[in-house]
């Protein structure tokens, strides 16, 4: 359970389109990722999905059933929210249950669904607090514990850890990987974070205005980017974008190197682009040196050892690895 298939959905909001025709299909099981910056469409297209936008044109099917018109509390999804959205007068152990209490689901089988749902997610000894007394992370994850025991057969995830410090969503994202592989439920998160498309997908879908720019896993998007926005939007630090001659050389509009392909030495070498250090960040494992004056792109970023000995003014010399070079065309896509 949990096959999705999107067939030719269209999204108007008046005059303005904002999800041209668009096809996509997601696997039953698939723990799939919808990425973009802000405003690409890719909450909007989640929101479709849950039915809690309408389309303006075209087809949502789940598990073989057209369910465009049908009403989201019956399309077998159970979706979770940037915010949290729990009940402040309710204690955990209620909030988990309202849903099933809903449906009118038995008390004892609302106990079983409850303690199991508690068990895998560590809330077994907050059960009887409210969401007041808990932190960021153990409220994010009641509320998804009302989704599990709903046991639908898709969960919709609308950036559901951006409200997070940044060593709480490591934490989170951690638990939702593992809760995929042990539900092997279909899951479609939404992110604007490239870094959980990268660390939690399957397969990423990357969205630009609406437009799917491409689809695949996170290693198929970070070796072959089909086109400059993917190039430069997956990785981090992103991949350097280089124009002009350092292009021509190599037959391109524009290369792409990613920042782990390129040596730094602080002595000339045969073929190397000289630069002068920007700012250097050391971060212990690795030093991303940013890197002024090469033709093209300015700054470009190494990515660099963590004891490697440069600093702010430093003349450099790069030379890019020939083999990982990205080559696009005029039209911005891969050659």
């Amino acid at each position: 359970m949990g096959h999705i298939v999107l067939e030719d959905v269209v999204k108007r909001f008046g005059e303005t389109e904002v999800i041209p025709p668009l096809n996509l299909t997601i696997e039953e099981g698939e723990f799939a990722v919808f990425v973009g910056p802000s405003g690409c469409g890719k909450s909007t297209l989640l929101r479709i999905i849950a039915g809690l936008e309408d389309t303006t044109a075209g087809k949502v099917i789940i598990d073989g059933q057209d369910v465009t018109e049908v009403s989201p509390s019956k399309r077998g999804l159970a979706m979770v929210f940037q915010s949290y959205a729990l009940y402040p007068h309710m204690t955990v152990r209620k909030n988990i249950a309202f849903p099933m209490r809903m449906a009118g689901m038995s008390e004892d089988e609302q106990n079983t669904r409850i303690a199991a749902a508690a068990k895998s997610l560590n809330l077994t000894d907050y059960l009887d607090r409210k969401p007041g007394q808990l932190s960021g992370g153990q409220r994010q994850r009641v509320a998804i514990g009302r989704a599990i025991v709903r046991e639908p057969s898709a969960f919709l995830f609308d950036e559901p850890l951006s409200n997070l410090d940044a060593a709480l969503r490591v934490g989170m994202r951690l638990e939702i990987s593992e809760m995929h592989k042990r539900l092997k439920t279909t899951m479609i998160y939404v992110t604007h974070d490239q870094v959980e498309a990268m660390t939690m997908a399957d397969r990423i879908v990357v969205l630009q205005a609406g437009v799917i720019e491409q689809v695949g896993s996170p290693l198929d998007l970070y070796h072959t980017p089909q086109n400059i926005f993917v190039a430069g939007f997956i990785g981090s630090p992103k991949m350097n974008l280089i124009e002009g001659s350092e292009a021509a050389k190599f037959g391109a509009k524009t290369i792409g190197i990613r920042p782990e392909h390129i040596s730094v030495a602080t002595t000339p070498t045969n073929g190397a682009w000289k630069g002068t250090v920007g700012v250097a960040e050391h971060l212990g494992s690795d030093t991303f040196i940013h890197i002024h004056g090469v033709e093209g792109c300015d700054p470009l970023t190494v990515r660099a050892a963590g004891d490697v000995a440069v600093k702010h003014g430093d003349t450099v010399y790069l030379t890019p690895d020939a083999a990982v070079i990205h080559k696009f065309g005029d039209d911005g896509l891969r050659m």
